[in-house]
């Protein structure tokens, strides 16, 4: 692989030194602050484990849910914590609630060999999301090294992403970032024909690059979620309520003019008159959106489609869900 992964740096290289390292802890919390889904902690476990078994002090940074920059404690990562400290039995795990301050500092320097800290959630820092210099040199100073395993949140330039990388060295990626970009490398160089794309999420501006680099590899481009209805508006639709990019609508009316029958939009809707009132959801054509109704997932028609043509597939990329999944009935 043509970057740099926590195996090529030497053992002696990790022995007794503070290995920081950016997870993807986003994970959904139930109503006692237990971790409902702990697959993303899971995935992380490898990495961690990797440098433990060297003699490394393992500093976890990571963000949950969107506190916009300031604590609120609905998003702490102190669950996280007691969930990670199950999955890591016989290994010391302790929790701090803050990462730019002194404690936080103090704490990593007191680690010991083979111990694990998780520092509070990196968005209750404004200067977290905004790529803040002082902060991404603040966060550099946690660790000796560091090392990305965020997949799920390396394409957006955060402090903890990529300006800590840019102050602390050497900077690696972690085993499930590897392994991401393996898979990744493989689909889009030599992917087995029929090769379907999926793309969801709520913007068409954070996908821009991702559709046109997809048009001319894929046979199949089936897009969901909240970005859908940019696209419906470029088509003269009405979308009511739902999200929509306005200043994107001319661009989605040129992607779609390139694109062809390669991109494939939903072709009936799951709305309702907004995220709090699912019990009020109903699905209907796209040419039917009322004015007082949000799209907030695809509707049963596309849904048995889209599923023909992921069945029809060799290789499947997928990025972004296709509604707000985590809220019934939108989970479907």
């Amino acid at each position: 692989m043509p970057k740099l992964t926590i195996r090529d740096l030497p053992a002696e290289k990790l022995r007794g030194q503070r290995a920081l390292v950016r997870v993807d802890f986003n994970v959904p919390l139930d109503e006692q602050d237990h971790v409902a889904d702990d697959t993303r902690i899971r995935a992380a476990i490898p990495t961690i484990e990797y440098l433990l078994d060297r003699g490394a002090r393992v500093v976890l940074l990571s963000h949950l849910g969107r506190p916009k920059g300031k604590p609120e404690p609905k998003y702490s990562l102190e669950p996280v914590s007691r969930r990670l400290a199950e999955l890591l039995p016989g290994r010391s795990v302790s929790f701090v609630e803050s990462t730019d301050s002194d404690e936080a500092l103090k704490a990593t320097r007191a680690l010991k060999d083979g111990e694990v800290l998780l520092l509070e959630n990196t968005r209750f820092l404004p200067g977290e999301e905004k790529n803040d210099e002082s902060l991404s040199r603040t966060f550099a100073e946690l660790g000796d090294l560091y090392v990305n395993d965020a997949f799920g949140t390396a394409h957006r330039a955060h402090a903890s992403t990529e300006g800590v990388a840019r102050h602390l060295k050497p900077a690696v990626a972690g085993l499930l970032m590897q392994k991401e970009l393996d898979y990744l490398q493989g689909a889009l160089d030599h992917p087995k024909k029929p090769f379907v794309a999926i793309l969801g999420g709520s913007k068409i501006s954070g996908k821009i690059d991702v559709i046109e680099a997809l048009l001319s590899k894929v046979d199949a481009l089936l897009v969901g979620g909240a970005m859908a209805c940019t696209f419906y508006k470029a088509m003269g639709l009405e979308t009511g309520k739902s999200l929509v990019e306005p200043d994107r609508v001319e661009m989605a009316k040129e992607l779609l003019e390139k694109a062809g029958t390669i991109l494939i939009l939903p072709h009936d809707a799951t709305v309702a008159p907004s995220i709090e009132e699912g019990k009020k959801a109903k699905a209907g054509s796209r040419e039917n959106i009322s004015a007082d109704m949000g799209m907030l997932d695809i509707g049963p028609r596309t849904a048995e489609s889209y599923s023909r043509a992921i069945l029809s597939a060799k290789t499947v990329l997928w990025n972004g869900p296709m509604g707000v999944f985590e809220t019934p009935p939108f989970d479907k």
